[in-house]
């Protein structure tokens, strides 16, 4: 049991960093619109960089274990396009009510539920994102304490931006700061739990060429939110210039950590 606790506090790390993200919103001002177009930009850009070169390059890898790679790219792109379709299908059924705080039916209001929602569908694409992460962080720590330490470093890095984009939507939505770093820790903490609950899958129940699907899937959920939410949202609250440094700005840093780590 013990030799477990090591990368247990790896993906621990991992995972917390997303709060790191979180806690942008104590040195940002609530209405500051041009922040916020600029950090939905950014947000989108993590999220596409990350969905298409890391999780739909590494579907493909994970899966070439059991397949042969032209079966392996096929399934990660059925994954990818099934993560899209549930997408949709979150946008058809989950209501895009206004809750009782919003009832008021101005047009600032309902702006404010339509970020906050941003915010709410992103810490889900974020934490469904953080279990199969959380997994591979633990697993390879496991195998090997020396090769676990630089990837929970890389994944705390990519981690840190996307806490940015739950965080800010929501504490600008709502004002609420605390509120943002709750959702902030809620995902984040699914990493730890996910390593944990995913080994035990694993040993049991789940296939484990579907980890390669399931990241594909996540993808295609982080894509489809992107272009569908995060980004007319960043246009409506601010020029085309603050949209495109925000994209830019987050393509960038993601791009940076690969290199470095």
């Amino acid at each position: 049991m013990r030799m477990y606790i090591l990368p247990l506090i790896l993906t621990l790390f991992a995972g917390m960093s997303t709060l790191v993200g979180g806690f942008v919103t104590f040195f940002i001002k609530r209405n500051n619109l041009k922040a916020l177009s600029i950090g939905l930009g950014f947000s989108a850009g993590v999220m596409i960089y990350v969905s298409l070169n890391e999780l739909m390059s590494e579907s493909p890898v994970m899966l070439s274990s059991y397949y042969s790679m032209t079966i392996s790219k096929i399934l990660a792109f059925i994954g990818f396009l099934g993560g899209i379709l549930t997408a949709i299908a979150i946008d058809y059924f989950v209501p895009d009510h206004i809750e009782s705080d919003f009832l008021n039916n101005s047009s600032r209001c309902h702006q404010r539920h339509r970020i906050r929602r941003a915010g709410l569908i992103t810490a889900v694409a974020v934490t469904l994102h953080n279990f199969p992460e959380g997994m591979a962080t633990f697993l390879v720590s496991s195998h090997d304490i020396m090769l676990g330490i630089p990837v929970a470093i890389a994944i705390a890095i990519h981690n840190i931006p996307e806490g940015i984009a739950i965080a800010l939507p929501i504490f600008h939505a709502t004002g609420k700061k605390r509120l943002a770093i709750l959702y902030t820790f809620l995902s984040g903490i699914s990493e730890p739990v996910g390593g944990l609950i995913g080994v035990v899958l694993l040993k049991t129940i789940m296939p484990a060429q579907s980890i390669g699907i399931m990241t594909a899937a996540v993808a295609g959920i982080m894509v489809y939110l992107s272009f569908d939410t995060l980004l007319p949202l960043a246009r409506e609250y601010g020029e085309n210039h603050h949209v495109i440094i925000g994209i830019v700005s987050g393509l960038l840093i993601m791009s940076l950590s690969l290199i470095f780590l």
